[in-house]
């Protein structure tokens, strides 16, 4: 699920300094797209991740915020999901586990 930037960022930073794979399955929304920043990140097929624009408390589109959340994204998603002005409106816009893999670059997660 989505949040603070405060609970994610620390995640983010941690796998990245261990190099450890980060798995991103299930529901993903909001804040938890950052995991997509973590270099050693994989996406399972079956995952399902939601986009939108970032917001301050009072529920207002952030532009700063957003800009935030863009650059844990990869060119590729980065640009589709700019054009299609997901990151623009507080509206859940979502995008398979299969297309992020397939569409995006991002790498499979490995059968355990």
């Amino acid at each position: 699920m989505g949040g603070r930037y405060a609970r994610f960022d620390p995640v983010v930073s941690q796998y990245n300094q261990s190099g450890e794979l980060f798995r991103i399955k299930g529901h993903c929304q909001s804040s938890c797209t950052l995991f997509l920043g973590i270099r050693n990140v994989c996406v399972d097929r079956n995952a399902t991740l939601l986009f939108h624009a970032a917001h301050d408390r009072g529920q207002n589109v952030s532009p700063s915020l957003t800009s935030h959340m863009l650059g844990a994204y990869n060119a590729s998603l980065r640009n589709y999901v700019t054009a299609n002005h997901y990151m623009e409106t507080l509206a859940f816009h979502s995008i398979s586990g299969r297309d992020m893999i397939q569409k995006f670059g991002y790498r499979e997660c490995p059968r355990k």
